[in-house]
This record gives C-alpha cells, sequence and structure tokens, in this order.
C-alpha cells in the first residue's frame, strides 16, 4: 500500500505522516502540502524540514487563485484579524471555505494518477465538538470519503485516524511515535514565534498540558 498524507507541517498531519510510515513503511509514503494563500505559509517550510526528517517526498501545489476573494481570516489579503481565545463554539473566521474537500479532491486525483492507494489527513474531534470547522465532522469524513472512493473508480481509500480523537490523544500517540513537534507548526499568524493567543495555539498547548508535557516550540 502506498499512500499521500495531506500534510500542512502542523501537529495533527505530522502524527498522521509518523503513523503512516509506521503503518505502511516510508518508502511508501509521500506528503501533499497546498499553499492557499494562507498567512503561516511558514508552516509549508516547516513541512518541508520535516518531510527531510523522515525521508519521503513532498510535493507543494498552489490553489491560492481560489480564495481570492474569500474574507477568512486565515488568508493573508484579508482584512479580518486572526481571532484570539479559543473556539466560540460556532464556525469560525478562519474557517477556509471548504477546504478539506477541495484538499481531499486535489490528493485522490493525484494519488490516483500517481499510483498511490491511500490518503490520510488529520481532522480530530476536538474542531467538529466545537463546530469550528463543519469540514471536519465524521458526518463530512463518512460522505468525502464515499465520494472520493467512488469517483476514483473504487481505488483510493480515504483514512482520518484521528476523526474520533481529540488533540491530547493526539499528542499521546505522536510522543510514542517520535514525533518532531519541535519542527511543526500549528499557529494561525506568521510570525517567527507562534503567538500562544489564537485558538490552535490554546489547543495545542492544551494538549500537551494533558500528556504533562512542555510545548518544545517558542510562544511569544
Amino acid at each position: 500500500m502506498k499512500a499521500v498524507v495531506l500534510f500542512s507541517g502542523g501537529l495533527d498531519s505530522t502524527t498522521c505522516l509518523a503513523k503512516a510510515i509506521k503503518d505502511y513503511g516510508a518508502s511508501n509514503v509521500m506528503t501533499l502540502s497546498l499553499l492557499y494563500g494562507q498567512r503561516h505559509d511558514k508552516e509549508i517550510v516547516c513541512a518541508q524540514k520535516i518531510a527531510e526528517h523522515y525521508g519521503v517526498k513532498q510535493v507543494v501545489i498552489d490553489l491560492s487563485t481560489i480564495f481570492e476573494n474569500s474574507e477568512c481570516s486565515l488568508l493573508k489579503k484579508s482584512k479580518v484579524d486572526v481571532p484570539t481565545g479559543p473556539y466560540s463554539g460556532g464556525i469560525e473566521t478562519t474557517y477556509v471555505p471548504y477546504r478539506n474537500g477541495l484538499f481531499l479532491s486535489v490528493a485522490t486525483s493525484y494519488a490516483l494518477a500517481n499510483n498511490y492507494d491511500v490518503v490520510i489527513y488529520g481532522i480530530h474531534h476536538d474542531d467538529e465538538v466545537k463546530n469550528a470547522y463543519p469540514d471536519t465532522s465524521v458526518e463530512f469524513d463518512k460522505a468525502i470519503s464515499e465520494a472520493c472512493y467512488l469517483g476514483s473508480g473504487k481505488k483510493i481509500r480515504i483514512e482520518a485516524p484521528f476523526v474520533k480523537m481529540n488533540k491530547a490523544d493526539i499528542v499521546k500517540l505522536g510522543l510514542e511515535l517520535n514525533v518532531p513537534y519541535e519542527l511543526t507548526w500549528s499557529c494561525y499568524q506568521g510570525h517567527d514565534k507562534a503567538c500562544g493567543k489564537c485558538a490552535t495555539c490554546l489547543d495545542r498547548l492544551e494538549a500537551f498540558k494533558a500528556n504533562n508535557r512542555k510545548d518544545p516550540l517558542s510562544y511569544e
């Protein structure tokens, strides 16, 4: 089995990569990173370093044209600031329109064209519970997985190994797999150091705390 890992260089996708390498072997795994005009495009640089760490191929595709007219606060061109504090319990301004659906479709097409068997991505239960991102739910995963499988002639499977796990569980697994979390990037800001104030920073810090470990990233 050969696997494409949708790879942002963040905590979740890096743990996905480590698990995929354990399950399928490094020689059968590659990473697919996507540019979409995000403020924190330094995550792609982090993704490259992590891919080099594991000795796997990285492919980068630019989809930023699609979001030229979006006011999602995660985008460089947006006039809306990235919110601080925990997720509010509704769809966030950091929700990139149908990002996971788009990314999975691109990854499925890439996998099919390049003789891979499975696409893996790192959605998790916390995002569904807080309703921050509608394309992270169990229902979404089930529907998109079926669509990608059928649309690929029943050749490409989608795996979401963390869909029923929270971020603390993911960190626990990653620590067991010796994931180089010091190389990852989660913050929605594109600063030199993580802001420690946006929702994804807060979730990340809380996940390490739940595992009685210190996050190896430097914070402002």
